[in-house]
């Protein structure tokens, strides 16, 4: 079972048996036939092991009891404890998920969670960037230093170097010269992962994710796997290019290490650069040039919104962006009309 937070782990040991193992047989479901992430198979355990804790409470001692009542009773609970309308959305369909597999699995005689209706998530606009805000921030490495106490750029950890016998002549690059290469290395870095967010709108873990060999320097498109394993090739631009190039020329060969792999972005101590420095970067980045709080993902709303802007077809959007319905693509046309009717507000003389 993917490793939930300690609570949900003491809940489920208290679980009776036959409950753990439909918990954890659910799991094993999710991730190896339906290829969920680990990060969405921690958040159905977690929902489930709840539902189930609920159960039991209200006296259900086998799985054959988990009735239509108990699921609402349940859902119930968790308004009245101040669970959001996007919480609790979540946690319906974990439950309807898992009543129609325990159905299928002969461990339910009836889909009990197929009538279970939850509340409509309200889905809030996503705050993007405007297009010169978003060129300043992909931009700043190149104009300034790296924000100062950032984990990012403190010089990687390395043995100390063997010094050769007084009667050798010096070879290679000093200690020196090698540690200005690295901290050179690092805005190359912060550059690459910059352009490429904004340049393709690609989520941070597919670009920390993103090797050597998924780069089609030729055709300026990249392999991408996003969620559930799916494999799509994004196109990226000139100026990510210059990047790119810059980066494998002069900026990843100074990090490089044992432990780096085939990763194209690397941290500062050689490995695969990670999704949170990733996100640190972002936001140091968009605090030093001024901006609103950022985010890679507010990269990636930006993207898309300045695609349809620009007159890119909706379905092209999706395919660019990995989403498997084009109802999560539909949202960035709500910010393009937001945006209109606030410049038809400002400039029309009878708005």
């Amino acid at each position: 079972m993917s490793r939930p937070d300690r609570g949900t782990r003491a809940m489920h040991q208290a679980l009776p048996p036959e409950l753990r193992e439909a918990v954890d047989d659910f799991a094993e479901h999710l991730s190896r036939v339906r290829n969920r992430s680990a990060h969405t198979v921690r958040a159905y355990v977690t929902d489930l092991v709840s539902l189930l804790d609920h159960a039991v409470r209200m006296g259900c001692v086998d799985l054959a009891e988990l009735d239509l009542s108990v699921l609402r009773s349940w859902l119930a609970k968790q308004r009245t404890t101040g669970a959001a309308r996007t919480s609790l959305a979540r946690r319906a369909a974990s439950a309807r998920a898992f009543s129609a597999w325990a159905h299928r699995a002969g461990l339910l005689s009836a889909d009990v969670g197929a009538a279970l209706a939850s509340p409509r998530a309200h889905r809030e606009l996503p705050s993007v960037l405007r297009v010169d805000q978003a060129a300043a921030l992909v931009e700043a490495p190149a104009r300034q230093a790296p924000p100062v106490g950032r984990a990012p750029t403190d010089p990687p950890v390395r043995p100390a170097p063997v010094r050769p016998a007084p009667t050798d002549p010096p070879t290679g690059p000093t200690p020196g010269a090698a540690q200005t290469a690295e901290t050179e290395a690092v805005p190359l870095r912060d550059r690459v992962l910059l352009e490429l967010l904004y340049a393709t709108g690609v989520r941070v873990s597919e670009a920390c994710g993103l090797d050597v060999g998924d780069v089609d320097h030729g055709r300026r498109v990249i392999r991408v796997f996003g969620k559930g394993g799916r494999e799509r090739a994004v196109p990226y631009g000139v100026p990510a290019q210059r990047t790119l190039d810059d980066w494998l020329r002069r900026g990843r060969p100074a990090l490089v290490s044992a432990r780096s792999g085939d990763a194209l972005l690397l941290g500062a101590r050689g490995g695969r650069l990670n999704p949170t420095t990733a996100r640190q970067i972002v936001g140091a980045y968009a605090e030093a040039v001024g901006l609103p709080r950022t985010s890679p993902h507010g990269l990636r709303h930006s993207a898309a919104t300045h695609l349809l802007e620009g007159g890119a077809d909706l379905r092209a959007v999706q395919e660019l962006l990995g989403h498997a319905s084009l109802a999560s693509t539909q949202i960035y046309t709500h910010v393009s009309v937001e945006r209109l009717r606030a410049a038809y507000r400002q400039a029309h003389p009878r708005a």
